[in-house]
């Protein structure tokens, strides 16, 4: 019996050097949008503090109305719009991860059995997964496997999958 810790792999030094690089591809991808909705959001906040400023103004300044609504229909606008492309664009994300790291995960668990079947394991425990309440640290087998795995499987290789 051995346990490993899953959460492990995803580490970006000690980790599964495959997902490193998936990660680090799939957030490339996706940093346009981020950035968009980053600028979205700025504006939004710039818009909020203008109209405070305009509300908080001293008694007897005088406030257009009709300017004071249509910001104020603007930042309602705006608000909208990043919370729809945020929506949009997280299930994109979601959807993207899942092509990427599918694979991969079906990879590593070909791997994992049989780097089981290797050493003679016939029960590993997903720390991660499942709550344990006390493991010997000789049965962790997570950092041998990630060694394992990233010595047969270099890391280049995920760089090279196609989008």
């Amino acid at each position: 019996m051995a346990v490993i810790y899953s959460d492990s792999f995803l580490d970006p030094k000690t980790g599964i050097g495959k997902f490193s690089v998936a990660i680090t591809r799939l957030n490339g991808e996706f940093q346009k949008q981020k950035d968009e909705l980053t600028q979205m959001q700025n504006r939004a906040q710039a818009l909020q503090d203008e109209l405070g400023k305009l509300q908080g103004a001293p008694a007897g300044t005088p406030i257009d109305q009709k300017t004071l609504q249509a910001k104020a229909d603007q930042l309602d606008q705006l608000k909208k719009d990043v919370q729809r492309k945020g929506e949009d664009a997280q299930a994109a994300y979601n959807r993207r991860r899942t092509e990427i790291f599918a694979p991969l995960q079906q990879e590593v668990g070909n791997a994992l059995e049989a780097f089981a079947k290797a050493r003679n394991i016939n029960v590993i425990i997903d720390g991660t997964q499942v709550p344990l309440l006390y493991a010997a640290d000789s049965i962790d087998i997570t950092a041998a496997f990630i060694a394992d795995f990233n010595a047969k499987n270099p890391a280049t290789a995920a760089a090279a999958t196609p989008k």
